[in-house]
């Protein structure tokens, strides 16, 4: 009896200890995610604040504008052409099998792209190439205490570092969506004449007779807030790394993959939020 007694205490104490440390984790992760989040806000006010009032470097916000909108046009329409392609012959495919002919496929491909995948395939593409340079390059300066050394001169670094990448994105990651949208109807339009006969003044007619600007708008609207989650948590990352060249590498990650689920997820919110308010 006492054997069995002792057995079931050391049963209950190890599984009181594995609560105890899951608590006590929980409440950790509870309290950095919220340290973080205060600490983006802090950094993402300090920056709109300077924007507000036009003291923002031109030369280094030309940089990065080069650096976001035109070093990422190429992989961007390499991208969007392709999925334009994709969708085409998915939509001819499936009302080949339905209709005996493809029909609707400009249509479908067009409010596909402008729509939904535009935008956000513009972000998540934007959030690997771009928020992972910019977390890079800021936690790099991060770890080597180059950043110290901007409050030491008396710089903020927000100001230095932060505001170009701010209105770089905001302005570069809605051109971008443009672009998409319009190459991958174009690659929607090679697919159909090509594989499927249609002639191309119906591809673009079938295209734009069922397209308005609200249409347009709706995707357009998205890529604003897609463009600030991106550069929000990209510069939050890179001046909160820490642990050498190992935390560059994790803060990297951790960006990179914050920004596509926040990007994935607000799109949800953002889309209800347009329709309800009848922007479609």
């Amino acid at each position: 009896m006492t054997k069995y007694v002792k057995k079931n205490k050391t049963k209950l104490m190890r599984m009181w200890r594995f609560i105890e440390r899951f608590g006590q984790r929980s409440v950790g992760i509870v309290v950095e995610s919220l340290e973080g989040l205060g600490k983006a806000v802090v950094m993402t006010a300090e920056a709109l604040a300077y924007i507000l009032k036009g003291d923002i470097p031109l030369k280094s916000t030309v940089i990065q504008m080069v650096e976001v909108g035109w070093c990422s046009t190429p992989i961007i329409i390499l991208t969007s052409f392709f999925t334009g392609m994709v969708l085409a012959l998915q939509v001819g495919t499936a009302t080949a099998n339905l209709f005996n002919e493809p029909v609707y496929v400009g249509t479908v491909t067009g409010f596909s792209l402008v729509v939904e995948l535009g935008p956000v395939l513009t972000a998540i593409v934007v959030a690997g190439r771009v928020g992972a340079a910019i977390t890079a390059e800021l936690g790099t300066m991060k770890v080597t205490e180059q950043l110290d050394a901007l409050y030491t001169l008396g710089t903020s670094p927000v100001k230095f570092l932060a505001v170009s990448r701010f209105v770089a994105c905001f302005f570069m990651l809605p051109t971008l969506t443009v672009i998409a949208n319009i190459i991958g109807v174009y690659g929607g339009m090679v697919l159909t004449t090509t594989s499927w006969d249609v002639p191309s003044s119906v591809y673009w007619s079938q295209c734009l007779d069922f397209m308005t600007v609200r249409t347009f708008l709706h995707g357009f609207i998205k890529s604003f807030f897609f463009a600030l989650i991106i550069v929000i948590v990209a510069c939050h990352k890179g001046f909160n790394t820490k642990d050498g060249a190992e935390g560059v590498g994790k803060a990297t990650t951790s960006s990179v993959m914050s920004s596509m689920v926040l990007i994935l997820i607000s799109d949800y919110f953002l889309t209800s939020l347009l329709v309800a308010i009848k922007i479609k």
